[in-house]
């Protein structure tokens, strides 16, 4: 079994603190986003070769990290585009992967920007017993959030019809970025896309999949972030440090009030401010402000100030 995690994103939604690095290798506690996937692909024995999928633009990023991690089986494959206009969409550039890394083993497909509440194993688990194309569905509680994804409709695990992105949604279960494809289903991708079908929303292809056999729906509980935005990214953070704080010990901090789930790291000074809910990024200075729900990107100054729900881009100076 083979496995890809989607990199390829460009995450405009959140520049500037992703315009020149990659939404996936965003710190989350002592790790980042990406390494929580990728240590539950190196410890399933079933799984044997993982493809990073990313852009040109950050394909040195993504070895740079992989080269300096403890990770054996990731290797960088690289779509051929280096902006977000130029991309060939997630379906097209999964089967560009496909074909150029001569995959014909079953394929699990992860998004990297995804945080997941269930270990990766347990969806590998769910298709090996179904051995049909398979995805992961999660009850967003809201019908207005379930407009941005894929709806599925159940009969048991089995999914009985799929919508991607209804304007009116009957339900509120979702399609969430986690797929699993049987190897001889693997030709469907460059069928599907032959036939013009739309090649950026896996939920299409699924749809398309639905209607010529069974697709089963693996579902679960607990947290799902899909971190995409500033807000997202910060609720991501608050889920893992569940009210905590995680500052490095190579942070300076002096007469500082943390409140919850605040995220300082190395070589970042914070002197006589209050913190609550908020990421701030090595050799940033923080002195005599008040910072709530902000990310403050690296070397960047914030001096007499008070910030709420705000972006602080590298090398900027505010005060």
């Amino acid at each position: 079994m083979k496995a890809v995690v989607l990199a390829g994103g460009y995450a405009t939604r959140m520049w500037p603190i992703t315009k020149d690095r990659p939404k996936m290798l965003l710190p989350i506690g002592d790790g980042t986003v990406i390494d929580i996937i990728f240590e539950e692909l190196e410890d399933d024995d079933r799984i044997e070769e993982v493809y990073v999928s990313t852009n040109e633009a950050f394909a040195d990023d993504f070895e740079a990290f992989l080269d300096d991690s403890p990770y054996e089986k990731p290797t960088v494959s690289v779509e051929e585009t280096v902006a977000e206009d130029e991309k060939f969409g997630v379906v097209g550039a999964l089967a560009q992967l496909i074909d150029r890394e001569e995959v014909a083993d079953d394929l699990v497909v992860v998004a990297g920007d995804n945080l997941l509440s269930f270990e990766v194993s347990e969806f590998v688990d769910f298709f090996d017993a179904k051995g049909t194309p398979s995805l992961a569905a999660y009850d967003v509680g809201s019908r207005e959030r379930a407009k941005s994804y894929g709806l599925v409709q159940l009969d048991g695990d089995r999914v009985v019809d799929f919508q991607e992105k209804p304007d009116d949604p009957q339900s509120t279960l979702v399609s969430i970025a986690c797929y699993a494809f049987p190897a001889e289903t693997l030709p469907d991708f460059e069928t599907y896309l032959e036939s013009g079908n739309n090649p950026d929303e896996p939920g299409w292809f699924m749809q398309w999949l639905q209607d010529r056999g069974d697709v089963n729906a693996f579902t679960f509980d607990g947290a799902w972030y899909d971190i995409g935005t500033p807000e997202s990214y910060l609720e991501a953070v608050s889920w893992h440090l569940d009210g905590e704080t995680y500052v490095h010990d190579e942070a300076t901090l002096e007469n500082v009030d943390l409140g919850e789930n605040v995220h300082v790291m190395a070589g970042a000074e914070v002197t006589d401010s209050e913190l609550h809910r908020s990421v701030v990024f090595s050799d940033a200075v923080i002195r005599d402000s008040d910072l709530r729900s902000t990310i403050v990107d690296e070397h960047a100054r914030v001096e007499n100030i008070e910030l709420s729900s705000a972006l602080v881009g590298a090398h900027s100076q505010l005060g």
